[in-house]
């Protein structure tokens, strides 16, 4: 082979990246041709978080760009010959009129994309409805019904359910000739699932039947290496994080609020180098007692359990964070927050709620951190003097946010440790911990940068432990350490305070030890 030869192989060999439109025109096509998000996701394969993420101004890269430039180029296409909606009235399934009783209430209102809703949009001209097949002016996750069981229930009395025809599927590259009628392919037809049906309008909605993702990874797990322990669990540790963030994309449906994956954030939340940290302190303790009641005394080391996993339980900032200054703190909102931190006088008993710091002054902290300042300066417990808040980064906030989430993992948890099942167990535990390490800054996890989530998890859990070792204290234990997000050594009789075993709200013992200054002397002497 010639030089020449080996060049021209090199260059055959490069293939360019597809071409993609701006972000704006991104997004402009999608709601053009009354697509959603999730309709977007689903035919790529990605969660809507991503989706929303590339019309924010990140791009995909290797093979999903491909399919992503396709599917815009095909939109512009379609719009390029005809200026008129893309779904002309011949094309949609005949449906017919239902007719409205004088006294039937109005549709109910529709928010837009972005608002309180999840994928809820308002249709151009009414479809067939998934449930009832009456005309439906709504679209939720990609399915037109009514957000209205009761206009469902009433369309249905007065015209029996239509089928909803499927629309054609698009012609992918290699599948069928340039010219060939969309009549003489295969439609694609797609059925919308349990959690569809019937989208909540409030912040937390009981569970419909939503599929057993982890049970079915497991499963699937197992099958592929025949049953071998070790290599499904070696696979399924590597696919954790996808697979929390499906959880979370599925969990997350028929919720009211959005989950915005790609906010502005401040520069108090960004590294200060590519190997430092941000400026947000989390409060992690890591104290032990300096004096001990005298006499010898056995201290009983104990492991809070999913310590991570009830921390998702915590107000999370929904939308981009904004600045403020000079403002009481709000309980409706939730961020980050610079504080003077009050004076703490009881250091020899309980550990410091902002955790061992060397340097005094003002530093940024989370919502739990403040939160618990703020009540352990209440009338209740009146430990010390309310911190000091001189500017803040907030949002509007629920504490229900992930508790979709969060009680699907401790379910399968506790199903887990019933069963005897450590892949599951140990599988769940990877899910939730690499949420929670990855949903900031991280290389391993690209649908989510929420620094401020990572670090307000993070917090709850150390206010979480917290609060534990002053109820100790609060029930005659003597309190000996209390270190990261779940060990606390105590002394005396700890059973008639909390409850032992494996669930969340349950504790077991990590080991036990004696301690005090005679032990030490009689080890000395041996």
């Amino acid at each position: 082979m010639s030089d020449f030869d080996a060049i021209d192989s090199l260059l055959a060999a490069v293939v360019p990246e597809a071409e993609l439109p701006e972000p704006g025109r991104r997004r402009e096509l999608r709601e053009r041709a009354r697509l959603s998000k999730a309709q977007v996701a689903r035919a790529l394969g990605v969660s809507p978080s991503t989706v929303a993420a590339w019309e924010s101004g990140r791009d995909p890269v290797g093979e999903t760009r491909t399919r992503y430039a396709y599917l815009l180029d095909g939109l512009a296409a379609k719009f390029a010959a005809d200026t008129a909606p893309v779904t002309s009235p011949a094309a949609e399934p005949a449906v017919a009129q239902a007719p409205v009783a004088p006294d039937a209430p109005p549709p109910s209102p529709a928010p837009e994309e972005g608002g309180d809703g999840d994928d809820v949009e308002a249709l151009a001209a009414p479809e067939p409805c998934v449930l009832c097949g009456s005309p439906a002016s709504q679209r939720v996750a990609g399915f037109a019904q009514h957000l209205d069981p009761a206009d469902c229930q009433a369309a249905a009395a007065v015209l029996p359910a239509q089928p909803v025809q499927p629309a054609p599927a698009p012609v992918r590259p290699g599948t069928a000739a340039a010219g060939e009628p969309a009549a003489a392919r295969a439609p694609r037809t797609m059925r919308p699932s349990e959690r569809s049906k019937g989208p909540a309008r409030r912040a937390f909605q009981e569970p419909a039947g939503p599929l057993d993702l982890i049970g079915q990874a497991v499963q699937g797990a197992l099958a592929e290496h025949r049953g071998d322990v070790e290599a499904a669990s070696a696979a399924l540790l590597k696919r954790a994080i996808p697979d929390a963030m499906r959880l979370l994309d599925e969990t997350r449906k028929g919720g009211r609020y959005d989950v915005i994956a790609h906010p502005w954030i401040p520069d108090v939340l960004r590294k200060q180098s590519s190997r430092g940290a941000d400026q947000i302190w989390e409060a992690r303790p890591k104290w032990t007692r300096c004096d001990l009641p005298s006499g010898v005394h056995e201290v009983t080391a104990l492991d809070i359990n999913g310590a991570y996993l009830s921390a998702l339980k915590t107000h999370l900032p929904l939308g981009q964070l904004e600045h403020s200054a000079g403002l009481p703190h709000d309980r409706r909102r939730a961020g980050v927050h610079l504080i003077t931190p009050p004076v703490w006088e009881h250091e020899a008993v309980l550990p410091n709620p902002v955790g061992q710091r060397d340097e005094p002054g003002p530093l940024w902290v989370t919502e739990p951190t403040l939160r618990l300042l703020l009540r352990l300066s209440g009338p209740k417990h009146g430990l010390c003097d309310p911190p000091v808040v001189h500017e803040s980064y907030t949002s509007g906030a629920t504490e229900n946010l992930l508790e979709k989430f969060r009680v699907a993992l401790k379910d399968a948890r506790d199903t887990a440790i019933a069963e005897g099942d450590e892949v599951t167990l140990e599988y769940v535990k990877a899910m939730y911990s690499k949420f929670v390490s990855t949903m900031g800054e991280s290389n391993y996890n690209r649908e989510l940068y929420r620094p401020d989530w990572m670090h307000i998890v993070r917090s709850q859990a150390f206010a979480n432990l917290w609060l534990k070792a002053l109820k100790a204290h609060d029930e005659g234990l003597t309190v000996v350490r209390a270190m990261g997000t779940d060990e606390l050594h105590v002394i005396g009789d700890w059973r008639r305070v909390f409850a032992e075993g494996r669930g969340v709200t349950e504790v077991k013992v990590k080991d036990t030890y004696t301690a005090g200054t005679d032990a030490a002397a009689g080890q000395e002497e041996g």
